[in-house]
């Protein structure tokens, strides 16, 4: 079989196990209050046709890009220069790990305290959600990379900004890489949560609030059905920055 046939397909076979088993599943329960996959799928629908759909997730996904873009340009600057820079180090990181551990979840009350019900509060909790993993990624991966390329470099006269921009970013590329693909997991996960509490839209404000009008529970399904195939499209999305060829060399690292 063909290697990108068999890519497509063996996803597509699980996918449609689990939406048989599901659906099984719900028709041996007899439940009446869970939703079998065609009734979400009937749910989907309807949101499309009241124009609810698109509207949330544009704004989710503004939300996510916001702060994890404020996160990506913060975080890796940082990082490099912690990373690289062994005294800078010293003195950050005890702080850095201090608040690492901190969920982001707990920080709802003091963001809607400062930001009030708006969209800066998500934005707010999803970049300490991404700057944490991004920031920790690269300083990871800066001190790790191989002293043999460095070494060449210095042997070549190589300046310290062409150092920076030619051997240290690349080769920390695939490891900046993965600290990137988990901030953004992180920050999807952090934007459905705040969506619950801190604003009146999103896909996590669509979940509470089919919970709360009528048990709606097939359009709460189809909420988190949509937050998991977004997710999964932004994955993807990341991953190909692996195939750059600025990148690829430094796998090799």
């Amino acid at each position: 079989m063909n290697t990108r046939l068999r890519t497509f397909l063996l996803p597509l076979t699980v996918a449609a196990s689990f939406i048989l088993l599901w659906h099984v599943g719900v028709t041996l329960a007899g439940s009446t209050i869970f939703p079998k996959p065609h009734q979400v799928l009937v749910g989907m629908v309807e949101l499309t046709r009241r124009g609810v759909l698109v509207k949330y997730v544009v704004a989710s996904l503004f939300r996510v890009s916001a702060g994890f873009l404020l996160a990506l340009l913060i975080g890796v600057p940082l990082g490099l220069l912690l990373g690289w820079f062994a005294r800078a180090f010293e003195a950050f990181n005890p702080a850095i790990q201090v608040m690492r551990p901190i969920s982001p979840i707990a920080w709802i009350p003091l963001a809607i305290l400062w930001f009030g019900v708006s969209d800066l509060a998500p934005i707010f909790l999803i970049f300490l959600a991404s700057l944490f993993p991004i920031m920790t990624a690269t300083m990871s991966a800066v001190q790790n990379i191989q002293l043999v390329y460095l070494r060449a470099a210095r042997n070549f006269g190589v300046k310290r900004w062409t150092l920076f921009t030619k051997v240290i970013f690349p080769a920390a590329m695939p490891q900046i890489i993965t600290g990137v693909r988990i901030a953004l997991g992180v920050a999807w996960l952090v934007v459905v949560a705040a969506e619950m509490i801190a604003v009146n839209s999103g896909l996590g404000y669509l979940i509470i609030d089919a919970r709360n009008a009528g048990m709606r529970y097939d359009l709460v399904v189809a909420g988190m059905t949509l937050i998991g195939l977004i997710g999964l499209a932004l994955d993807l999305l990341v991953r190909r920055l692996e195939h750059l060829d600025e990148v690829r060399w430094g796998f090799n690292n």
